[in-house]
């Protein structure tokens, strides 16, 4: 199944779009995010995708302050871009999650991680880069799991603008370094592929 564009409404600000995606009733177990302005829903990844964002929320622990969490199901807004996006993981300090609403400034974060899904790879290689470099996120880690070549593992750093700077890349089986606050070699032989 893919991704499904509910809102494409070109004359709808900011709030509306929030507004919008909050208060709908969406498809239990679907993943609704804004995009480039456009409500799009998707349907919950497969378990190959779970297994791999467990296997690195597993390390991350390891290596984060006892008041930074790692949040799956986050939802962080880039108002800038028109997006409000929902990571597979959001590492950020506990207190920015503490309190009323349904997302996070994307500011906030520390890292987020993206398992694509084939439905909707394309976003994050491409759309959501460039939201997380606007906002400011220090590291965007991609698990490609759907690369041209094979499954890839990607580390973006140095935000400028809505650009990333590739710090490390990689294959399945390689190893890549996070570098501080996380301090973190992850080990990917383990991920599934396919």
């Amino acid at each position: 199944m893919s991704a499904l564009t509910v809102s494409q409404d070109p004359d709808q600000n900011w709030d509306d779009l929030v507004r919008f995606w909050a208060e709908m009733e969406w498809p239990e177990g679907s993943k609704v995010e804004i995009i480039e302005g456009i409500v799009t829903v998707s349907p919950s990844p497969a378990n190959q995708h779970h297994l791999i964002a467990e296997a690195v929320q597993r390390r991350l622990y390891a290596v984060i302050p006892d008041d930074w969490g790692i949040f799956q199901t986050l939802a962080i807004a880039v108002p800038s871009r028109l997006g409000m996006f929902i990571p597979d993981l959001v590492v950020a300090p506990k207190g920015e999650v503490d309190g009323p609403g349904h997302y996070i400034p994307a500011a906030a974060a520390e890292l987020v991680v993206e398992v694509t899904s084939k439905s909707n790879a394309r976003h994050d290689r491409v759309s959501k880069p460039a939201a997380y470099a606007a906002a400011g996120i220090p590291l965007y880690l991609l698990i490609d799991r759907w690369a041209q070549g094979g499954p890839t593992v990607t580390l973006y750093g140095e935000p400028q603008a809505d650009v990333y700077r590739v710090l490390r890349a990689g294959k399945f089986g390689d190893e890549i370094f996070l570098p501080q606050p996380f301090g973190l070699k992850l080990g990917t032989s383990d991920f599934p592929v396919g």
